[in-house]
């Protein structure tokens, strides 16, 4: 049998199981294009058509996270194929798996300048700007690599560390015709790699003196998906369990183990507890900036004082930021697995964790953290804030729900205040903290799990750099539900400015026209979309707004006009966080850390 470049992949993304490839037709990709079609036609794969590159790869990057499954995002040549490097950065630096097919220069006319080809440096080499954002990047110059390729891409995506890859597909080779066997090979099953034995000996002797243990979870648990072989270690050992912004909702957070979280956008729960920990046992986690409150001593962790056990797939993590006591390599549910096991036999007169003095000190943590937000958000003033939205968030969605939410003050906010119950729920970018992720993502997870609720929660800046896809969302008639923050402005830079520059260094974060705050009507915005919308301000409007929208079954968009004063334009930080300033500032800047070190909650 006899079939085209384009066909070959098709084939290869039927056998993976992939249910949707999403994109935008160009000249750059017609033999592929073609291909998607026949493929489209016989019910092999549903082509979605986005409005921007970028949001195909978001949509794709959301689908992995909450299914565990790839998608395959095709464009054209040069514009189109450098519109989805910051939706690979973002799946890269989360390592989330995507497959990127892009169009290419014919092979046999590289270098000559043909329509959107960069050739100055190296023939048709706009790929290299993929490069550093995918795990793996191929150029195909002849149509026989290509079922090798496409075998490669997809172990190169799933095994170890996951990621998205590049697949540059020359126009020419998209077109060429080769024999194909259609039961050329079954799907590869991929292993995964168990920790060495030595090592979990090792960490076991440390875990069972241990009396104030915390288990830190990063973006590696999400990925693992090993939330029940996490909860039983820790209920086994009696260890608090902390979550990074990338690791949120991979352990339940209605548990009385939970702990909240550690670093800049942490909270006092999580900050003390790590601070106190005799031993931590970091699974999955990259020890970036924001966690370790920027490698300040004494503000997120205690290392060395601090005993520490370091769990990664990734051996380029391990001692990358800390020097760890013991350091396993290894996927994390199987070294969990091991951890558990290991204790069980080595501990003979293992106890209860409930009722024990270092969970009631969580408890007690935790209820002055509850405290806390009772008081701010008692606050009475003319608009919600975003901390009461999230209250009422927490109160009136579902708790199967999954939030999607993209760089800003509802981000960190939510990071700090929301209270994930089931494992899996919370979508966000984390290490590239990407704006404009959360409106793709979330269609994304909706097309994986069509059956749960799913909401996008954004901020206005955000979500003006997306906001076309709203045609896409009206297209397919995907039920999202968009709740906007709307502040008329980037308000997380705007009080950044504020507490490290001064109120009089403020300066371009605010919509204004004609010298007053002006915002779009983004309402009437969805409802040309064809997408009925509300817009509401007081905390008593939340639950109705939602409930419509969870009764309507299709895509709704509400608008929640929120409170954009300090102190109540966003949350608080309890942590550290390294951000230079000029040295003329720096008085402002010491004076700020003064005031800041009286705080408490």
């Amino acid at each position: 049998m006899k079939i085209t470049g384009g066909e070959i992949v098709l084939k290869h993304l039927e056998k993976e199981g992939v249910p949707y490839i999403i994109g935008i037709p160009g000249h750059g990709c017609l033999g592929l294009f073609d291909a998607i079609k026949k493929a489209q036609d016989s019910n092999m794969i549903q082509y979605i058509q986005v409005k921007h590159e970028q949001s195909a790869v978001h949509m794709a990057d959301g689908y992995y996270r909450v299914s565990g499954n790839p998608l395959a995002v095709f464009t054209s040549i040069g514009p189109g194929a450098l519109n989805t490097a910051i939706g690979m950065g973002t799946a890269y630096v989360d390592s989330s798996a995507v497959l990127l097919l892009t169009g290419d220069t014919h092979v046999h006319m590289k270098g000559v300048g043909v329509l959107q080809e960069i050739e100055r440096d190296q023939d048709s080499n706009f790929i290299r700007a993929l490069e550093p954002l995918s795990k793996r990047c191929w150029r195909v110059e002849s149509v026989t690599q290509l079922p090798r390729i496409m075998r490669r891409a997809f172990s190169m995506m799933l095994n170890g560390r996951s990621g998205p890859v590049t697949i540059s597909l020359p126009m020419d080779v998209q077109s060429q015709e080769i024999e194909f066997n259609p039961h050329d090979r079954p799907k590869d099953k991929l292993g995964k790699p168990a920790g060495d034995s030595t090592d979990i000996n090792n960490a076991i002797e440390l875990m069972i003196n241990a009396k104030r243990p915390v288990i830190l979870a990063g973006g590696g648990a999400l990925r693992t998906r090993c939330s029940e072989e996490l909860q039983d270690l820790a209920e086994l050992w009696g260890a608090a369990v902390v979550t990074t912004m990338a690791g949120k909702s991979s352990f339940p957070e209605n548990h009385v183990l939970y702990g909240w979280h550690t670093g800049s956008k942490g909270t006092p729960v999580g900050i003390q507890l790590c601070k106190e920990a005799d031993l931590i046992l970091a699974l999955g986690t990259r020890f970036a900036d924001e966690t370790t409150c920027s490698y300040k001593e004494g503000e997120s962790f205690c290392f060395p004082d601090t005993k520490l056990i370091h769990v990664d797939i990734d051996p380029n993590e391990l001692r990358k930021n800390y020097r760890c006591d013991v350091g396993i390599l290894g996927d994390l549910k199987l070294v969990l697995m091991q951890l558990t096991a290991s204790y069980r036999e080595r501990v003979s007169n293992i106890k209860d964790y409930l009722g024990q003095d270092y969970t009631n000190h969580i408890l007690k943590l935790k209820e002055e953290w509850q405290a806390y937000l009772t008081d701010v958000r008692s606050v009475q003033l003319d608009k919600i804030t975003i901390s009461q939205l999230i209250g009422e968030l927490n109160q009136c969605l579902p708790k199967n729900v999954i939030i999607a939410s993209s760089s800003g003050n509802t981000q960190a906010q939510l990071f700090q205040e929301y209270c994930f119950n089931e494992p899996y729920t919370n979508l966000t970018t984390g290490g590239f903290s990407t704006m404009g992720w959360a409106l793709p993502a979330a269609m994304g997870a909706k097309l994986a799990k069509p059956d749960t609720p799913v909401v996008a929660l954004m901020g206005d800046g955000d979500f003006l750099m997306v906001m076309q896809e709203l045609s896409t969302m009206a297209q397919y008639g995907i039920p999202v539900i968009v709740i906007m923050a709307n502040n008329c402005g980037w308000m997380a830079i705007k009080d950044l400015q504020t507490d490290m520059l001064g109120a009089e260094r403020v300066f371009g974060n605010d919509w204004e026209r004609d010298g007053r705050i002006y915002s779009p009507d983004f309402c009437s915005i969805a409802e040309a979309f064809g997408i009925p919308s509300q817009k509401i301000s007081q905390t008593n409007q939340v639950a109705a707004a939602v409930n419509n929208g969870l009764q309507s079954n299709g895509p709704v968009f509400i608008e929640v006009e929120v409170y954009r004063e300090q102190p109540y334009s966003g949350g608080k930080s309890f942590g550290w966080w390294d951000v230079p300033i000029p040295a003329y500032l720096k008085e402002r800047r010491a004076k700020y850390e003064e005031e800041k070190k009286g705080e408490t909650v």
